[in-house]
């Protein structure tokens, strides 16, 4: 894909190899299916452009990303082979930023959840808004825990907080999600994307080979754990064949507080 082909995401280019993308889906962002095909193939892009040396990527708004468009969501339901599609999707989206070995800054404006989250956290540098509100609500929509989540968390802030906040899908505020160590640094909101812009520019004046050859040696890290991934994913798409999920999405369009048929005696 060319830049021009994108609809949903601007690129700003900046000083020192610096590029700035910005999700950008008024209201909140939320990844319909060609907003979740191009944070999958915006990595690709990056890639092969040699003036790009650290990708920085932001929301437009309030938010960064809620994650995928649920109303799309419920026309999927029953229907594996757009389940399987996505979740391949899904796949990709984290694999394609973690195989590429250009550093990646998020300045994670607002809200994050879903694909949001999965791209916010992918990030090699993940700068957070003390606002923000971080939350993998798959358990709330009665599917497992997809996009990114059983990977990543307990790489960086264990497994006890991973638990606690993955089965209970509560959500955390910047400054927690800092403090446990799922976000490399919190700042004022009105700071957060200066920030990682300061950090991208200083990245782009290192050596180059040299930065993208650590990034790729630290990251063996998360290939060991990618058989959960894809665990994750292939339990995510079997849930949404089920009456919990088509429950869950029901109520979060309707506003209401599900009772999943799982739970019924």
């Amino acid at each position: 894909m060319d830049y021009s082909d994108y609809r949903h995401l601007r690129f700003e280019q900046k000083p020192n190899g610096v590029l700035l993308i910005t999700i950008d889906r008024p209201p909140r962002n939320a990844a319909n299916s060609v907003l979740h095909h191009e944070l999958a193939e915006v990595w690709q892009t990056l890639k092969s452009d040699p003036d790009v040396r650290v990708p920085v990527i932001t929301g437009a708004g309030a938010a960064f990303s809620v994650g995928g468009d649920l109303a799309e969501g419920i026309d999927k339901l029953g229907r594996i082979e757009r389940h399987i599609e996505t979740g391949e999707e899904a796949l990709r989206i984290v694999y394609n930023m973690i195989h590429l070995d250009k550093p990646v800054v998020s300045a994670i404006n607002g809200s994050a959840a879903g694909a949001g989250l999965a791209v916010a956290l992918s990030a090699d540098i993940s700068i957070v808004s003390e606002t923000a509100k971080l939350c993998d609500a798959h358990m709330n929509i009665g599917v497992a825990s997809g996009d990114h989540a059983t990977m990543l968390w307990p790489l960086y802030c264990g497994l006890p907080k991973s638990k606690l906040y993955l089965l209970t899908a509560d959500v955390l505020t910047g400054q927690e999600a800092e403090r446990i160590g799922l976000v490399s640094m919190c700042k004022p909101a009105d700071e957060v994307l200066e920030s990682a812009l300061q950090i991208a520019d200083a990245l782009g004046r290192k050596p180059q080979r040299a930065l993208r050859w650590t990034k790729r040696c630290l990251n063996h890290w998360v290939r060991q754990a990618a058989p959960i991934f894809d665990l994750s994913v292939a339990y995510e798409g079997l849930n949404f064949m089920e009456p919990d999920a088509r429950e869950g999405l029901s109520a979060f369009l309707e506003k209401r507080t599900p009772v999943f048929p799982s739970t019924e005696s």
